[in-house]
C-alpha cells in the first residue's frame, strides 16, 4: 500500500514491450527484470528514484495488458488498480500496436483524471508512423514519443515530456502545518498510549507532525495526554496543540480557549485528503436517521482491539450521540467498495498509508452520488461539541 508522499509515476503497457527495460534506463539501476519470456513482470514492482526536475519518485512497473488465462487477467486486475494511486502514467506501446487493450486502459485512465502520454518504445526497429500518431494525439489527447532504450539519448526528451505530463501538485512539497504556524512558536504534540499505539513506536502521523513542525522552524513539544495540564500551568501559552481525536474530549476541557487546537487525523486530511467535502459533510451526523447504514474507511489493515478507534469507539460514539438505531460497515485497505448508494454516510480515517490520489479515488465513489463524507478526526470533534474550534486553525490561513 502506498504511504510515501513522493508522486507516484506507472508504467503500462503490453508484455515484452519493454516496459522494464524503459524503468531500467530511467533509473540507471537493473531493478527490474528483463527477459525475451512474455509475462516476465507479474504484479506491480515500486522503485524510488530521483528525476531531474521533479525531484523524488516511486516508479511502478506492471503486468501486461495483454496478458491471458485466468492468471492473466488477475494481473490485468492489479495493474488497472495501479491507476487508483498514480499521479501520472507511460503507456508503452511498440511495433504501431493501439489498439483495445490500450484504448480500455485510457478509458480508465480518463475516467480517473490520470495524466499520461505515450511511447512508441523500439523505434529503433520500427518508427511510430504518421498515422498512428495522429490517432493517439488528436483522438485520445496525448503527446507521443517515438522512443528507443537503446539509444541513450532519448532518456532526455522522455524525462521532459514526463515532467510536462505529471501535475507540478504532485511534486511540490507539501506541509502539514504549513500556513498555520511561524518560525519560533511553540507547538504541543498530545500522543496517548493506549493498546492501539504500536509497541515501541508513534504512529506515522505524530512522527510526520514532529519533522514538520521542525522543518517550519518551530520548537515541538511531545506528552501524553495526562501530562498536558502540568504543562500547561507550567509554560507559556503554545501557539498551536495538535492531539489525537480519541482524547478530543479531555484535551478540550484542559486547553483554554484562546490556544488553537486541532488533532493529527484533521491535519492529514488537509494534507491528503477531500478537506473542503469532509468539513461539508461531517455535520450530517445530526441528520442520520433509524435504519441508516454508516461506512467507515480505513486506509490500512489492523488488528482490532477494544480501543480500536474505527471499528469500537467512533461506531460507540455515533450511536450515542444520534441515539439511533445506526447499522456500521467496514473498509479496510484498498478493498473495492460495492453500492456506495447504499450508505447514508462514509466517513474515512486520516489516511496515512495511503495516497492523496487514492484518498479522492476513494471517496469520490460517494461525493458524485452527493453522499455526505468525513473524517476521523472531525466527526469526532464534531460529537464533542467543538466542531469550529478544531476546525478555526484552518479558516484563519
Amino acid at each position: 500500500m502506498a504511504k510515501d508522499l513522493k508522486p507516484h509515476i506507472g508504467i503500462f503497457g503490453r508484455r515484452n514491450c519493454g516496459k522494464s527495460s524503459l524503468i531500467n534506463l530511467l533509473t540507471g539501476q537493473d531493478i527490474a527484470i528483463v527477459s525475451d519470456t512474455a509475462g516476465t513482470t507479474t504484479d506491480p514492482v515500486k522503485k524510488s528514484i530521483e528525476i531531474f526536475g521533479i525531484g523524488p519518485c516511486v516508479l511502478i512497473d506492471t503486468a501486461g495488458i495483454d496478458d491471458v488465462g485466468d492468471l492473466g487477467r488477475q494481473r490485468i486486475e492489479k495493474t488497472i488498480k495501479v491507476l487508483e494511486e498514480i499521479d501520472c502514467a507511460v503507456l508503452v506501446i511498440t511495433g504501431n500496436n493501439f489498439e483495445e487493450p490500450e484504448k480500455q486502459l485510457i478509458a480508465r485512465m480518463k475516467a480517473l483524471a490520470v495524466p499520461f502520454f505515450v511511447v512508441h518504445n523500439k523505434a529503433d526497429q520500427e518508427p511510430l508512423l504518421a498515422v498512428v500518431k495522429a490517432v493517439i494525439e488528436q483522438n485520445y489527447g496525448a503527446k507521443t514519443l517515438d522512443f528507443s532504450v537503446q539509444r541513450k539519448d532519448d532518456i532526455a526528451p522522455l524525462v521532459e515530456i514526463l515532467k510536462k505530463t505529471i501535475p507540478e501538485s504532485a511534486y511540490q512539497k507539501v506541509s502539514l502545518l504549513g500556513g498555520i504556524i511561524k518560525p519560533n512558536e511553540v507547538v504541543v504534540l498530545v500522543c496517548p498510549v493506549d493498546t492501539e499505539a504500536p509497541e515501541g513506536r508513534l504512529i506515522l502521523p505524530q512522527v510526520m507532525a514532529i519533522r514538520d513542525v521542525l522543518d517550519n522552524e518551530c520548537i515541538c513539544v511531545v506528552l501524553k495526554e495526562t501530562h498536558l495540564q502540568q504543562y500547561l500551568e507550567t509554560m507559556p501559552n503554545p501557539a498551536l496543540i495538535v492531539t489525537d481525536s480519541q482524547v478530543f474530549g479531555y484535551v478540550s476541557i484542559i486547553v483554554p480557549k484562546e490556544i488553537p487546537l486541532t488533532s493529527f487525523s484533521i491535519v492529514m486530511a488537509r494534507l491528503r485528503g477531500d478537506f473542503d467535502n469532509y468539513v461539508k459533510g461531517t455535520p450530517h451526523l445530526s441528520e442520520l436517521k433509524d435504519g441508516d447504514t454508516v461506512l467507515l474507511l480505513e486506509s490500512c489493515t489492523h488488528h482490532s482491539t477494544c480501543e480500536d478507534i474505527g471499528r469500537v469507539k467512533l461506531p460507540r460514539m455515533i450511536l450515542k450521540f444520534t441515539g439511533k438505531d445506526i447499522y456500521f460497515e467496514y473498509v479496510a485497505g484498498l478493498s473495492p467498495i460495492s453500492n456506495p448508494e447504499k450508505y447514508a454516510m462514509a466517513i474515512q480515517c486520516g489516511g496515512c498509508m495511503s495516497t492523496r490520489k487514492q484518498l479522492i479515488n476513494r471517496t469520490n465513489l460517494f461525493v458524485n452520488q452527493d453522499i455526505p463524507i468525513s473524517n476521523y478526526g472531525m466527526a469526532l470533534a464534531y460529537m464533542n461539541g467543538i466542531f469550529e474550534r478544531v476546525m478555526e486553525p484552518f479558516a484563519r490561513h
